[in-house]
C-alpha cells in the first residue's frame, strides 16, 4: 500500500473547487476567542495528541509466531501459536509479535465463542504487508454470540486490552468550563502524575436532559437518556498534581457542573499498542441484511482496542467482515491508512465510548452498512481524509456520541445509515461538524438532520462549513451554523488548522502528509 495514497484520492475530490476558497468565519472566530466558539477543539485527537508521529521502528524483542508453532499456508490452525506468542510478549513486558508472509488460520472451529487476547502494554502486532503476498489472518468461522437474541454480542477475533479494572479515586469538587486544563477533586491521595483518569457523569435530572437535547425535546421512547441519564466519560492523563487539583493533558471537552455528581476513576489501561501491516480476513460471503442475524451483525468482528491509550493501527486491511475494527473505552488512538473491502457487512471502523480518536486516510471499499463514525458516548472523534461509497454514509450509532468531525470526507449522505436502537436515540448530540464534506450520492432538497418522518434519524444541530453536494440544500433551522454551501472553505482542513494553531508549527508527520498531497 502506497503510504499516503488514500489522502491523495480524497484531496483530488476537491481539486476543482480549491482555486477559490471561501475564508471560514467560524474558524476566524475560533482563532480570536476559542472559549466562546461553537467549534469543538479537535486538535488533541490521535496518538499522543498529535504531538508525536506514529512509531516507525521500536527496538523490542521479537516474538515470531513461527517459533511458537505457527506455519503459514499449511491448512492447520495457528490460533494457539498466535496466543502463545502474545502471551510471551506480555510476560516479557513488551515485544513485537511478528508474522511472516502467508495465511495464518485463526478460527477453524465453528463452536468457538472466544477470541484471541493481548492484555498488556508495549506490544506491536506486526505483519509483512496487508496487500497481495503479505500477511493474512483468516477467520473461517464466526465467533458465537454471548446471546443469540442480541445480535451485537459476538466478540472480536482479536482484542488488545488491559488486565486491570478501574478504581474509584475521588469526586469532582468544583465546576469547570470547557477548555479548562485543571480540575479540583475532593482528594488526590490515590492519584499520581502519569495516571489516566476517567471522569464520569450519569444523571437523569430533567433539567440536564433538556439542556443536553436543546433546542429539541426528549421523546418518551428514548429510555437511555431519560431513565439512565446524560452519560459522559472523559479520559485524561494527569500531567501534574497540586494540592486538590489535577492537571490534564488535554482540555475539558464537556462542562463539569458540580450540581450534578461527577466521579473520578483511576483508569486501567494498556499503552503503546501498535497494529501494523496485516490483512484481517473474515469469511462473510452472504448478501448483508441489517439485523437479520447475529452472524450478519457481528459474527465476523475482526479487531478491537479496548481500554487502550496512545496506541495506533496503520497499513491494515479488513476483508469480508461484519465489523472491521472498534475502538472501545480508549483514548488518543490513531488508525491510519487502512482499507475495508470484500463483501459488504455491518460496520467499518468506529470510535465506541472513546475520546480523542483519529481516523486518518481510511477507505471503505466494501460499502459497510455503517461506515466510519462514532457511538456510545464517544467524544472528539476526528474522521480525516476518509472515503466511502455513495451507497453508504457515516455512522452515528446513538447512545450519546458528541463532537465528531468529518473533515475532508467523501461519500454518501443519507438518513438511514447512522444506527442505534430507538431507546438509545438521538443518533448524535452536539458537536457534529462537517468540514469540506463531499457528498457523492444523489442531491437532496431541504435535507433534515432531525427527521420529521423517521424515528431513527435524530441529530442535534450540526455545523456545516464547506459542503459539496451537487445541489443539496438543508433545513437551516436544524443547523447550528452553515457556510460554504457548494464551496470549499479555508482552512481546507479544520483538524490540521487547529493542530497547527495549538502547536504553533506543523508537526513533522503532518508536513510529510501535506508534502505528499501536493505532489
Amino acid at each position: 500500500m502506497t503510504r499516503y495514497f488514500l489522502l491523495l484520492i480524497t484531496f483530488s475530490a476537491f481539486s476543482g473547487y480549491a482555486q477559490n476558497l471561501q475564508p471560514s468565519q467560524l474558524f476566524e472566530s475560533y482563532k480570536k476567542d476559542k472559549a466562546n466558539s461553537i467549534l469543538p477543539d479537535f486538535s488533541f485527537a490521535g496518538y499522543h495528541a498529535g504531538e508525536k508521529p506514529l512509531p516507525t521502528n521500536k527496538n523490542c524483542k521479537v516474538f515470531n509466531v513461527v517459533d511458537f508453532g505457527g506455519t503459514p499456508n499449511d491448512g492447520l490452525s495457528d490460533r494457539e501459536a498466535i496466543q502463545a506468542a502474545i502471551n510471551a510478549a506480555n510476560k516479557n513486558g513488551s515485544g513485537i509479535v511478528f508474522f511472516p508472509k502467508g495465511r495464518f488460520l485463526v478460527n477453524e472451529d465453528s463452536t468457538t465463542a472466544k477470541g484471541i487476547f493481548s492484555k498488556g502494554s508495549n506490544i506491536i502486532f506486526r505483519g509483512s504487508g496487508s496487500g497481495p503476498g503479505g500477511t493474512e489472518l483468516f477467520m473461517q468461522y464466526p465467533l458465537l454470540p454471548e446471546d443469540p437474541k442480541k445480535m451485537w454480542t459476538c466478540p472480536s477475533m482479536f482484542s488488545f486490552t488491559t488486565n486491570g479494572t478501574n478504581v474509584k479515586a475521588s469526586k469532582v469538587a468544583e465546576s469547570a468550563e470547557i477548555g479548562a486544563f485543571k480540575l479540583r477533586l475532593n482528594s488526590t491521595a490515590n492519584l499520581k502524575v502519569g495516571d489516566w483518569v476517567a471522569i464520569e457523569l450519569l444523571d437523569n435530572s430533567p433539567s440536564l436532559v433538556n439542556e443536553e437535547l436543546a433546542p429539541n425535546k426528549p421523546d418518551s421512547a428514548w429510555t437511555y437518556i431519560i431513565k439512565k441519564g446524560v452519560d459522559v466519560c472523559l479520559y485524561y492523563r494527569i500531567t501534574d498534581i497540586k494540592g486538590e487539583f489535577i492537571y490534564l493533558h488535554a482540555p475539558l471537552a464537556y462542562k463539569v457542573d458540580v450540581k450534578y455528581e461527577w466521579n473520578v476513576y483511576k483508569f486501567s489501561n494498556a499503552e503503546e499498542i501498535g497494529i501494523e501491516d496485516i490483512a484481517f480476513i473474515g469469511n462473510f460471503k452472504e448478501k448483508f441484511i441489517h439485523h437479520s442475524s447475529w452472524k450478519h451483525d457481528s459474527g465476523f468482528s475482526l479487531f478491537e482496542f479496548s481500554k487502550c491509550t496512545n496506541s495506533w493501527m496503520k497499513n491494515c486491511r479488513f476483508t469480508d467482515c461484519s465489523v472491521g475494527a472498534l475502538v472501545k473505552q480508549s483514548a488518543n488512538i490513531t488508525i491510519a491508512n487502512c482499507i475495508i473491502d470484500g463483501t459488504a457487512g455491518h460496520e467499518a471502523i468506529t470510535s465506541n465510548g472513546s475520546m480523542n480518536v483519529l481516523f486518518a486516510n481510511l477507505k471503505d471499499e466494501a460499502s459497510q452498512w455503517h461506515s466510519f463514525g462514532s457511538s456510545h458516548g464517544a467524544m472528539n472523534t476526528v474522521i480525516w481524509h476518509c472515503t466511502y461509497p455513495s451507497t453508504t454514509s457515516f455512522e452515528a450509532h446513538a447512545s450519546q456520541p458528541r463532537n465528531t468531525l468529518l473533515d475532508n470526507v467523501s461519500g454518501g449522505l443519507m438518513q438511514n445509515r447512522a444506527g442505534g436502537a430507538l431507546g438509545n436515540m438521538p443518533n448524535h448530540l452536539k458537536g457534529l461538524v462537517f468540514w469540506n464534506y463531499k457528498q457523492t450520492n444523489k442531491a437532496s432538497q431541504n435535507f433534515e438532520f432531525w427527521s420529521s418522518t423517521s424515528k431513527f434519524w435524530k441529530i442535534s444541530p450540526p455545523i456545516i462549513a464547506g459542503f459539496i453536494g451537487n445541489g443539496t440544500t438543508f433545513k437551516t433551522e436544524q443547523l447550528a451554523s452553515i457556510e460554504g454551501l457548494n464551496q470549499v472553505v479555508s482552512p481546507v482542513s479544520l483538524y490540521e488548522a487547529q493542530l497547527m494553531l495549538r502547536l504553533n508549527k506543523k508537526t513533522e508527520w503532518l508536513k510529510e502528509m501535506i508534502g505528499t498531497k501536493k505532489e
